[in-house]
């Protein structure tokens, strides 16, 4: 049985992060951003700067033109490469700003609470009131009165709509009432003997509840939420809290006229108990996406592996770096892709694509068994691709290389 001890991987978007101690947030930094092998358009990148961290924001420039940034914790900037080609370099200087500078570079991504679930919207909510996602923290009410309430859940995120207001996921639908948008869950599990089942929650093995939002931000590069979710045995008679799971959740502020946007998930588990949670070989479970409706069928649904087959019988059980699922909406084709970090367990994982439903989920369990030690804990991280058109393979596979090797940050001077 492999044992997971995964270090924490790193959230930062798109670049490897270095560091600067002791300057003042008064004085402006130089840094170089370099491509490596491959083309960067738009691209979000990091470097930390804690003598930042006092600053009511940051400006950044490139050759004098201000881009998009922000300003995170502990003196983390964020900004925009909006083009570089592979093997180049380009120098941005940062420096401190009064809010309302930096507001008026860009709109960006505005997360904000509304009822049971988190909107994220255009930062300027004038330009778009439309919702591009929402989290649903605690359940909400039921879409329809036939469904049981075992089914009750929080802690996943739908509707999720392309650029053009299409919304690609589903929620609760009619053939497995207990799919969700995007959602996580494990399904064949062992804990101290007994068999749960988080996945199915019809069962009444196991269930995923919704604990706490922790934080939210709103930015001209991103915004985004952490929230807090436990995954609870119902198989001894009384509930017993098994992994506790943190979500880490960043939307990416799309150019102007772009056909998709971009959005990170960060998992963690941690047992919960002195005990580990065995979780035997099987065919899914983690991660999972749920497409719309329309999409069910043999035929409706459209897929596209980072290895170009297109067959969804075929790529099943297969391993893959990125996974699209699509159809048809309103007579146009749209989509979204998951793509697979390189640090997680077992990359590139094993894949579920569904015979005759839009359901997509990279499942490691289907390499053999696996176990979440107490004291240790499981890190996995995906991006996903929103998209109007259809998939463009070799614009999946930049957005890939963007992901797995992002750009390199490095100070150069104040």
């Amino acid at each position: 049985m492999h044992r997971l001890n995964l270090p924490c991987l790193t959230l930062c978007v798109a670049a490897l992060l270095t560091e600067t101690s002791g300057r003042a947030a008064s004085s402006p930094v130089t840094v170089r951003v370099f491509a490596g092998e491959f083309d960067r358009q738009n691209v979000a990148v990091s470097s930390l700067h804690p003598g930042f961290t006092n600053a009511p924001a940051v400006v950044v420039k490139r050759a004098g033109a201000v881009v998009p940034s922000q300003l995170g914790e502990g003196g983390l900037v964020h900004f925009v490469v909006e083009k570089l080609p592979a093997g180049a370099s380009a120098e941005f200087e940062i420096a401190s700003a009064s809010t309302s500078t930096a507001a008026a570079v860009q709109a960006g991504v505005k997360v904000e609470r509304a009822g049971t679930t988190l909107a994220f919207r255009a930062g300027d909510a004038a330009s778009n009131s439309r919702p591009w996602m929402a989290y649903q923290a605690e359940p909400g009410d039921f879409p329809r009165a036939d469904i049981k309430p075992i089914f009750k859940r929080g802690g996943y995120l739908h509707p999720i709509a392309t650029p053009s207001g299409k919304v690609v996921t589903d929620d609760f639908p009619p053939n497995h009432v207990h799919h969700h948008g995007v959602w996580w869950a494990w399904t064949s599990t062992v804990f101290d003997g007994r068999k749960s089942d988080f996945w199915n929650m019809g069962d009444g093995k196991g269930r995923v509840e919704f604990e706490s939002v922790d934080q939210t931000w709103s930015g001209a590069v991103h915004g985004g939420f952490r929230a807090r979710h436990r995954y609870v045995d119902l198989t001894s008679g009384q509930p017993v809290t098994v992994l506790n799971e943190t979500w880490r959740v960043t939307a990416f502020a799309p150019k102007a006229g772009s056909r998709h946007w971009i959005f990170d998930l960060v998992t963690e588990h941690r047992c919960a108990t002195d005990k580990e949670l065995k979780l035997p070989e099987y065919r899914y479970g983690g991660v999972g996406l749920r497409g719309n409706w329309a999409w069910n069928g043999e035929v409706k649904a459209l897929f596209l592996t980072s290895e170009g087959e297109t067959d969804r019988v075929k790529g099943n059980t297969t391993r893959g770096r990125w996974c699209d699922m699509g159809g048809m909406l309103d007579g146009e084709r749209v989509g979204i892709a998951v793509l697979c970090h390189p640090g997680n367990f077992r990359a590139p994982q094993p894949m579920r694509l569904h015979p005759t439903e839009p359901f997509f989920n990279f499942a490691p369990q289907q390499a053999g068994d696996m176990a979440i030690k107490a004291g240790e804990k499981f890190v996995a991280q995906y991006r996903f691709v929103v998209h109007d058109g259809a998939p463009d393979q070799a614009e999946l596979d930049r957005l890939w290389n963007d992901y797995a090797h992002p750009p390199v940050v490095t100070v150069i001077g104040k």
